[in-house]
């Protein structure tokens, strides 16, 4: 009986959670995959590009080349933990028109079920939806689609994202235990205490 309520009660905090743990959970869009190394979409992106993302120095963006049904995107990529594999993948489409969202929306749908959480405005000027998964090796997947065909501060027309946050946060925490390593052995390097040519007040007070 115990048993049988425990696995109750995990049923319900798994239904209530938010997160779909699924086998199956979005890695790919086109020919770039969550994971896969940048080395092997070399062909597909500007490696020439490549930017540190601010707040976020140890991840890179490329720009992708023109693909045939997308406009544009960025692939981001870890540089520490996992140094070359994608770790976001943003793509516009080439059809920017609120029907393709649509239709769009339900084929994403129809694989993946509801989203989990509406990101857009009240309003629905941009219209964002995400949804949020686990999949079988435990990693922490968000996918989000949008629209968008009046707010000139957001990215117009048809966009996707699809985000690994676990390899990001692992990316992460591995840049901050080498950044403090690498600061670590220039304070040892430099230990010796330095005597400016000023004495008494003159060291201390402002000139």
């Amino acid at each position: 009986m115990k048993k049988q309520l425990f696995l109750f009660t995990i049923i319900v905090f798994l239904s209530s959670a938010g997160t779909c743990f699924a086998a199956d959970a979005p890695h790919q869009v086109a020919v770039f995959k969550l994971n896969g190394n940048i080395a092997d979409v070399k062909d597909y992106v500007l490696m020439e590009t490549a930017l540190p993302i601010r707040y976020l120095e140890n991840i890179e963006e490329v720009e992708i080349k023109r693909i045939a049904g997308f406009k544009s995107g960025l692939i981001a990529y870890a540089t520490c933990a996992a140094p070359g594999h994608m770790v976001r993948i943003k793509l516009k489409y080439e059809d920017s028109t609120k029907k393709f969202f649509e239709k769009l929306l339900k084929q994403i749908e129809q694989k993946y079920g509801k989203p989990d959480e509406y990101r857009g405005d009240p309003f629905h000027i941009v219209i964002s939806w995400k949804w949020s998964f686990i999949d079988k090796d435990k990693n922490l997947i968000s996918m989000t689609l949008q629209h968008n065909s009046m707010d000139t501060e957001e990215k117009m027309g048809n966009a996707i994202k699809l985000t690994m946050t676990s390899l990001i946060e692992k990316d992460q925490d591995c840049y901050k235990i080498k950044g403090l390593d690498q600061r670590e052995k220039l304070r040892q390097q430099e230990d010796k205490i330095m005597t400016p040519d000023l004495s008494d007040w003159d060291l201390y007070v402002p000139r």
